[in-house]
């Protein structure tokens, strides 16, 4: 009899006792278990989650390196030389804005990229300080020095000179020219020798008032100045008359270091009650301030002719400057030479000979009209003309 209870499993798995597992099913079979189907679900969101990360990351980076490498190129252009191959004169007008001026730079070929321009500006903290004027842009200068010079507002300065010796119509003449400057000329003209003999400068755009004002200030100050320094026996009423009497020293010579002793024959003259019969008067009293026209001569008639301006026929000095005197005549006249001379006549070397008497005066007239006898003799001969000073005095 065959005996059934040995330690045999017949089922091919567990030991004796342990019930046999259910048979599974086709679809349990195939389908993935639980647990493992989490896990990889979970690595798949790690894994696009790390790929997004990295994306962003290198994005990052790019993007910082092209920055980067964009800030130096742009600042090689910024620094570097520009395109412009001449000197330029450039024109910011009032109240324009750094993009218009950026725009005008490249127009005119004195930046490269207007753009660039722009950003340099911001990056400089310079945005609204550029200031309106005229200015000077070196060849190949850079935007960085271009925009320096703009902040600056060291415009280009011009200037315009009114010689000593010129009258305030003559003087107005050359403002009222002057291409650089604007505005209307003042209806009203300022008194003789009150305009500063000087160069003034200015920029682009100032008018002509200012010019004419600041002149006259300048004057007014600097005649004070010296007429509170002047020699204490001075045969002068007031101010006026010491202005006056330094035009006839500057309009007498133009020989600097003889302006000192040409003031003391004056001064020497009005101590002795001596009429001073200077050319000059004459001149201005027939002309004016509008001058005498070129190339016309003082006559003996001239000499002749009453004129408030006549030295030759009135007593003293004329009732007005005859011209706009400079600093070195007004010092002249208020620190004359110490000399007793009392007259004075062309030498025929552009300056005068000097004398303290008549008879020596005489001689220096004689000795001056001997020489332009020889001149006028040379000229008809065809030698090239000589030009002189006034007349003997």
């Amino acid at each position: 009899m065959t005996d059934y209870s040995g330690d045999e499993d017949r089922s091919g798995k567990g030991g004796a006792g342990e019930p046999a597992p259910m048979p599974k099913s086709a679809y349990e079979t195939l389908a993935p278990a639980s647990g493992a189907r989490a896990a990889r679900r979970s690595r798949q969101s790690r894994n696009q989650f790390v790929v997004f990360l990295n994306f962003l990351v290198s994005g990052v980076v790019l993007l910082t390196i092209a920055t980067g490498f964009g800030i130096y190129i742009g600042k090689q252009i910024f620094d570097g030389k520009g395109p412009s191959t001449q000197d330029a004169v450039f024109m910011v007008k009032p109240k324009t804005g750094a993009n218009a001026i950026a725009g005008d730079l490249e127009e005119r070929g004195l930046v490269s990229d207007a753009q660039i321009f722009r950003i340099g500006i911001q990056v400089y903290g310079n945005q609204g300080k550029l200031k309106a004027g005229e200015y000077a842009i070196p060849a190949g200068a850079s935007m960085h020095r271009i925009m320096d010079i703009l902040r600056s507002g060291k415009s280009i300065l011009h200037s315009l000179t009114i010689p000593e010796g010129l009258t305030v119509a003559q003087a107005f003449d050359r403002i009222s020219k002057d291409d650089v400057l604007v505005g209307e000329m003042p209806a009203q003209v300022p008194p003789e020798g009150s305009l500063a003999a000087d160069t003034q400068q200015f920029t682009r755009g100032a008018t002509r008032q200012e010019i004419i004002d600041r002149m006259t200030v300048e004057q007014k100050k600097l005649v004070r100045s010296i007429w509170e320094k002047r020699a204490p026996d001075l045969p002068l009423k007031d101010i006026n008359e010491f202005v006056t009497l330094a035009s006839i020293v500057e309009k007498e010579t133009g020989v600097p270091e003889e302006r000192p002793r040409v003031a003391a024959v004056f001064i020497n003259r009005l101590k002795h009650h001596m009429r001073l019969q200077s050319d000059p008067t004459i001149i201005y009293g027939l002309f004016g301030g509008e001058g005498r026209p070129a190339g016309r001569p003082i006559f003996q008639s001239d000499m002749e002719k009453p004129t408030p301006y006549n030295t030759y026929l009135i007593d003293g000095l004329p009732p007005t400057p005859i011209a706009n005197p400079g600093r070195a005549a007004l010092e002249a006249v208020a620190h004359p030479a110490d000399t007793v001379d009392l007259y004075f006549v062309a030498d025929g070397t552009g300056g005068h000979a000097f004398a303290s008497t008549l008879a020596e005066h005489n001689r220096n007239v004689a000795r001056w009209r001997k020489i332009e006898k020889e001149r006028k003799e040379a000229e008809g001969a065809g030698a090239a003309p000589q030009t002189g000073t006034a007349p003997p005095d």
